[in-house]
């Protein structure tokens, strides 16, 4: 019988990274950098404090299906079996590509494509709480990316701003990355503690 995924680990694996690229940001305050430099030091712990979300969001999937397949069978009509491996429910679930999706209401349509309504992580992504977290995240973290007018106009919604010249120059001030960081870190909690593994 596979081993079944621990979605409470993946949950807490992410709370230490984000913690970890916190402290990349902090460092990076006193140091001798310029102020392009430091904007530079918070888009790139954006970017990759949205590959940590995303990394944990995939997990938990793959954790949610491999720990009951019932709900799998549920959402799609189709009947699995009881013991899938980590392998086959990450295929399920990517289908060989990206795990991709687009913004807050994309992520919720994904989970929804092998999860129910009822299920822990999709009720705490749909969460009202986390959603101005999550939709800044995806906004400014796919502006440090691109640096696109159209990420640019999303960012701006995202941020609530009529200006902005960039993702770090804005996270960098009022601790508004640690704010981003701290709400997801919470959102993680929430996932750990909705997992029965």
């Amino acid at each position: 019988m596979p081993k079944k995924k621990s979605v409470k680990k993946t949950a807490r694996d992410f709370v230490e990274r984000a913690n970890e690229l916190q402290q990349f940001c902090k460092k990076a305050e006193p140091a001798d950098l310029s102020d392009q430099e430091i904007s530079w030091v918070y888009e790139a712990a954006m970017i990759k404090l949205h590959a940590a979300f995303e990394r944990m969001v995939l997990h938990s999937i793959v954790g949610a299906v491999n720990n009951d397949t019932r709900i799998l069978s549920k959402v799609t009509g189709t009947r699995f079996p009881k013991h899938l491996t980590d392998e086959v429910c990450e295929y399920i679930v990517t289908s060989r590509r990206y795990f991709n999706f687009n913004g807050r209401d994309g992520l919720i349509e994904a989970l929804k494509l092998f999860l129910d309504d009822s299920h822990y992580l999709v009720k705490g992504i749909r969460d009202s709480a986390h959603k101005e977290a999550l939709e800044r995240l995806f906004a400014l973290r796919n502006f440090a990316a691109h640096e696109s007018a159209q990420s640019k106009r999303v960012a701006l919604r995202a941020i609530g701003q009529a200006r902005v010249r960039s993702s770090g120059a804005w996270l960098k001030k009022q601790s508004r990355y640690l704010t981003i960081s701290t709400q997801l870190q919470k959102l993680a909690k929430v996932i750990e503690a909705g997992a029965p593994h």
